[in-house]
């Protein structure tokens, strides 16, 4: 981290800007919003600067900067189209320890200024450390487009009535339960965004008497691996979070997003391998939530699809949990479409079935005569240690040896690994990997070299994030 991120109140603080053209009243007009006392030293000045000094807004010095001119002042901004005189403003604060940002020149600063979402009280600062000015502000005008206007208000209101809430609720972690319900159900921001505050006033109140200290738990999908797959709200849950039980699957890059101070707990389970029983992570799930805890359960994929969502849920209703559900995007579903393979296609598959080659012991056997029609495309979850028998089944319900296949390891990951082949070499081609596996069978997988993300013959990812192509 070049810079140390840091907010500054300025409020009646002096501060000087030398330089009287359009990038100084830039900088000027930022000082003024924040309170602060501005001198602008320049030989001539741009016509907004002297009408704000008449109105009594600056101060303004006709004339050439001297050092002289940085007593008691707390920060400095150079904003000349003089090299000379920047550095000469730099070396002089410098030399006063003072903070000094040279406008366009990060090597000279001991400050930067960054791009600007103003939501007052909420601010949210974008930088790039002077390295790439435009990429921030493109990001700036992202978030513009995503905080509501209303934002501002919901903190000023919500500082308003922190000390009740504090009067009220004794403990830290179910105060801050108190105001993540409150803001996560997004009704206090309607009634603001509307206009009625009275009401948002009232609602924060009623909220005091409910019963914050039962947990709940959110069973999240955490997509396949690329962390850019996340949802919005599954990103907002695991930030929110006390405790995370996740699963082998989810990617380090996933658990990186999750907060800092949750306790991660690894119940991942592989074929032979548990190194959390299903019973007990069921277990773990409702004692953490009669802790008052929130609990998020984070799931490789959708916890629908072959992650046993369902007999979580099932432990959570019979013990009288809260809980709610957020589907992620399926490991079918990212690894394909990262490998250049549409699951369907008008040419070659009127249907997709999804399988898993881990059933529970005991469980139905496949219906491979079903599984080995020609025009759909089928999809097996966790087959390594079954290919054999896959390979062997549908060759013998007449799936042609000829059938193309996919065998996508680690998929949207940074290391993802795409192999082409025919059914017949299923076996062969099963054997040299390890890791999560998706296998594609049909003839859809005939279109990967086409439309691969991911060059299966080299490996190499294409750049195609959809966010760099719009910036660029």
């Amino acid at each position: 981290m070049d810079y140390l991120p840091i907010f500054t109140k300025l409020e009646n603080r002096p501060c000087l800007v030398v330089g009287g053209g359009d990038v100084a009243l830039r900088k000027v007009h930022l000082l003024l919003k924040a309170g602060a006392d501005v001198t602008v030293c320049a030989p001539q000045f741009h016509s907004s600067l002297l009408q704000k000094a008449e109105a009594k807004q600056l101060k303004t010095v006709q004339q050439s900067f001297t050092t002289e001119m940085l007593k008691g002042k707390w920060l400095v901004i150079a904003a000349t189209n003089h090299r000379s005189v920047n550095q000469q403003v730099a070396d002089a604060a410098n030399e006063l320890q003072l903070l000094v940002n040279v406008v366009d020149d990060p090597e000279h600063s001991s400050f930067i200024m960054p791009s600007i979402v103003d939501r007052s009280p909420i601010i949210v600062a974008i930088s790039s450390g002077g390295k790439a000015p435009v990429l921030a502000r493109l990001i700036r005008e992202r978030l513009e487009a995503l905080l509501p206007m209303h934002l501002g208000r919901l903190a000023t209101i919500s500082g308003e009535f922190r000390h009740r809430v504090k009067k009220v609720i004794k403990d830290v972690s179910l105060r801050r339960r108190y105001w993540e319900k409150l803001f996560g159900n997004g009704q206090l921001a309607s009634l603001l965004e509307k206009g009625q505050t009275d009401k948002a006033i009232k609602l924060m109140e009623n909220s005091l008497t409910a019963d914050i200290t039962c947990g709940d738990v959110a069973l999240v999908g955490a997509g396949p691996g690329d962390p850019s797959l996340l949802t919005l709200k599954a990103l907002q849950l695991m930030q929110q979070a006390d405790v995370v039980l996740y699963d082998r699957l989810v990617s380090a890059d996933i658990l990186d997003l999750v907060r800092r101070d949750a306790d991660l707990i690894s119940v991942g389970k592989h074929a032979g391998n548990h190194e959390v029983t299903q019973s007990r992570t069921n277990e773990m799930l409702v004692e953490y939530a009669r802790q008052g805890k929130k609990v998020v359960r984070l799931k490789g994929g959708d916890s629908f699809i072959f992650g046993r969502g369902g007999e979580e849920l099932e432990e959570l209703v019979e013990a009288g949990i809260a809980f709610q559900v957020v589907p992620g995007i399926t490991a079918a579903s990212g690894c394909s479409a990262y490998a250049g393979i549409p699951l369907t296609h008008r040419d070659f598959s009127q249907s997709v079935t999804f399988v898993t080659g881990h059933r529970k012991e005991g469980g139905k056997d496949l219906n491979w005569e079903a599984l080995s029609i020609s025009n759909q495309t089928l999809v097996v979850y966790m087959g390594l240690l079954q290919s054999e028998e896959i390979q062997t089944q549908l060759l013998r319900f007449g799936r042609s040896k000829d059938t193309p296949i996919a065998l996508i390891n680690k998929g949207t990951r940074s290391d993802q690994h795409v192999v082409l082949g025919k059914l017949s070499e299923l076996v062969q081609l099963a054997g040299g990997l390890q890791g999560p596996t998706i296998m594609i069978i049909g003839e859809v997988v005939s279109l990967a070299n086409k439309l691969a993300w991911f060059n299966p013959e080299n490996n190499q990812k294409l750049s195609r994030d959809p966010f760099l192509v719009n910036l660029t």
